[in-house]
């Protein structure tokens, strides 16, 4: 999807509002630290101790720039085979946090990580057989699992827009100074500078917070000259407390921001497009039962917007929630997402808290955190029994309903493990069920459906706490500052019927006040949509 350009590395000034790359990186590296059973500021902290162990090796600007974005980058291939990893483990999560304290050219020790992790679940006998072959072809199953984490990575960071310096460095992720690594095709100084400082910052981010500084020395020490350039590692050890000074995990998002070298890179319009389609295919990787969800859910709901008249603004805001709903699915095992059967509570649980992962990976970039809301709120029904926040009508936007009928007409239409696909016909019998049973928004049903290519009839306008057609306009002239006189003279009766319908608002809505009734007709979008 890069079209070859250099990224905009000056903030551009009119137009819609930039955003920081730095802040749209590191929103989807907080994911992929879910992804991999890190702690959210692993990543963020890496960047940082890239930058400035960086600076302490001499690194060029260029190069500096290239350490920090492929390290909020070094795992976004991480999650694409994990359906494949769920086969071999049990578990696609937990495994990659116990790996990441290997040493991977220690023999022993990945041979007892195999050994504890291959065939989780499975009866002994399944799992001694498993693990014989684990270990027996231990080798060519990490050389090629690497080499995919490696190359999935790089073609997202060129979707990114990402020039050669980053995209050629995330190659050597997950090689080793020795020769040792994987995929094993390079070895000293034919490894970059920028994955050599990766290399060492990872791993100082991961023992501080497995087990402390202390250790964290203690390993890189250790692993000099075998997993890191020794000359770094020596920096590294040396100027530990230099290069830990003044991290605080509880600012770790703005430490970061604050590291990335200059110039600073800034994306607008098509930019923030591609950055969130990324998140859409990196999401979808997950699990081939997600392949394609977050593109047909995003231009279901994109359409449905247009059609429901939401401001371009608010259009473009869905559409990008559109695609980074399921984010926080890649913080739930595949264990999870891909049995056959029905969930159990602790399944549940764990499913239901996907939405609220996918507004915090968003929330603490500024110019994103309203996008990661939206995003968050897909699974929130209008009788309050959705989640992960159990939001009823009131406080659901027209944005979070159509985000809501869209994701679930187009998961009706896919396969699920524990079913198969709807048809059209099915699914809209099934959303328009949704919508009179109170779920889903009916305006936004009838959008989505239309969008989808279902013939939609008009619908009798249904209105709250018995409004009739009438009783609407008074209300929306009333909620316009109209007096009694000044209703009558817009819709053309006398001032007294007008009173009288005023009254009867009053009455309906439970309002004591002209104030609180338009407060409640605000409270169901009536003004909006009228």
């Amino acid at each position: 999807m890069s079209d070859g350009r250099s990224p905009s590395v000056a903030r551009p000034s009119g137009g819609p509002a930039p955003v920081r790359a730095a802040e749209v990186i590191g929103a989807m590296s907080i994911a992929t630290d879910l992804g991999t059973g890190q702690p959210l500021e692993h990543a963020l902290r890496t960047a940082i101790l890239a930058v400035r162990l960086g600076e302490l090796g001499g690194l060029s600007p260029p190069e500096l720039v290239d350490a920090y974005y492929i390290s909020l980058l070094h795992s976004f291939g991480c999650t694409s085979d994990a359906t494949e990893q769920t086969e071999l483990f049990g578990d696609d999560i937990e495994p990659r946090a116990k790996f990441a304290l290997v040493d991977g050219g220690n023999p022993e020790e990945v041979g007892a990580f195999l050994m504890d992790v291959v065939g989780q679940g499975r009866p002994p006998e399944v799992r001694e057989a498993m693990v014989a072959h684990a270990l027996e072809n231990a080798l060519e199953i990490a050389r090629s699992t690497f080499a995919l984490h490696c190359e999935v990575a790089q073609r997202f960071a060129g979707w990114l827009g990402f020039g050669p310096g980053v995209i050629s460095n995330l190659a050597y992720v997950f090689e080793r100074w020795d020769g040792n690594g994987f995929p094993g095709a390079a070895a000293g100084e034919a490894i970059a500078p920028p994955a050599r400082v990766l290399h060492v910052a990872r791993d100082i981010s991961v023992f501080l917070s497995a087990a402390g500084p202390d250790r964290a020395r203690e390993v890189i020490e250790r692993r000099a000259g075998g997993a890191y350039d020794p000359q770094l590692a020596a920096l590294a050890t040396d100027h530990l407390d230099e290069l830990l000074d003044g991290l605080e995990d509880a600012l770790i998002w703005e430490q970061a921001i604050a590291a990335e070298p200059p110039p600073q890179r800034w994306m607008t319009g098509d930019e923030i497009d591609a950055a969130f389609r990324v998140v859409g295919t990196f999401t979808d990787l997950k699990s081939y039962w997600l392949r394609g969800h977050a593109e047909g859910t995003s231009q279901l709901a994109e359409a449905a917007a247009w059609r429901v008249g939401l401001p371009q603004d608010e259009v473009t805001i869905v559409r990008r929630a559109a695609l980074a709903l399921d984010l926080g699915r890649v913080a739930v095992s595949n264990a999870i997402w891909e049995k056959p059967g029905a969930f159990g509570l602790t399944d549940w649980e764990r499913v239901q808290l996907h939405p609220y992962f996918t507004e915090r990976s968003f929330a603490h970039a500024p110019a994103l955190a309203s996008i990661g809301e939206l995003a968050g709120a897909h699974h929130e029904r209008l009788d309050g029994a959705g989640y992960h926040r159990k939001t009823p009508a009131p406080g659901l936007g027209r944005a979070a309903r159509i985000l809501a009928a869209a994701d679930s007409y187009q998961a009706m239409r896919e396969r699920r493990p524990h079913r198969p696909a709807l048809d059209a016909a099915g699914a809209e019998a099934e959303l328009l069920r949704d919508a009179r049973d109170g779920r889903l928004c009916p305006e936004a049903v009838d959008a989505v459906l239309a969008a989808a290519g279902h013939r939609v009839a008009k619908r009798p306008r249904e209105l709250p706490a018995g409004l009739t057609d009438r009783e609407l306009e008074v209300l929306l002239a009333l909620a316009a500052g109209q007096t009694n006189k000044e209703i009558a003279e817009t819709l053309g009766i006398s001032p007294k019927t007008a009173g009288h319908h005023v009254q009867h608002i009053l009455d309906k809505t439970g309002a004591r006040t002209r104030t609180a009734a338009t407060v409640w007709a605000f409270e169901r979008h009536l003004v909006q949509s009228a």
